[in-house]
């Protein structure tokens, strides 16, 4: 990292990003060597990715071709605005970069136990019943290996706005 003071050193920070952050970002070798970046749903357990997946497509492809993978996922926090001069806007924000092994998931019962942990973070309130056979059969689960695992920041608080749900400005 080029600047050590936006470096995340805290565990717990960069851990806390991962259980908040809503999108992750898939970093996989396209079949004709060029990355490939997929945004998707996914959810932090003891030093694992999970995302699921269709059985068939590009992802899985990529992952049986070479399994090892990037993950990068951001929370914004805000934008400061230039008065003066434009080096003066800057983008607050809290990321973290993996590098990983990615697998699909065989055992069931770690299967129900990812897609268990991706509802519970998606929706906590609960309500949303069981998981039926039929989804399951055609439902791949994708587990990420972390193997690195590195948090920047940039949230010095001064004036920024917060970042809304709606975009940036």
């Amino acid at each position: 990292m080029r600047q050590d003071k936006k470096e995340i050193k805290d565990m717990n920070t960069i851990i806390n990003l991962l259980q908040t952050a809503p999108v992750g970002r898939l970093g996989t070798v396209g079949r004709d060597g060029y990355p490939m970046i997929k945004p998707l749903n996914f959810v932090y357990d003891a030093m694992k990715i999970y995302f699921h997946s269709a059985k068939e497509g590009e992802k899985i492809e990529d992952i049986a071709r070479d399994n090892r993978v990037c993950f990068e996922a951001d929370v914004p926090i805000g934008y400061r605005e230039a008065h003066s001069q434009p080096c003066e806007a800057t983008y607050r924000y809290q990321s973290v970069i993996i590098k990983g092994r990615a697998s699909i998931v065989s055992d069931e019962g770690e299967r129900l136990h990812a897609l268990k942990l991706l509802m519970d973070k998606h929706q906590p309130e609960g309500g949303y019943g069981s998981f039926r056979d039929d989804k399951l059969r055609i439902t791949a689960v994708v587990r990420i290996d972390i193997e690195e695992m590195q948090g920047k920041e940039n949230i010095n608080p001064d004036t920024s706005r917060r970042a809304s749900g709606s975009g940036f400005p």
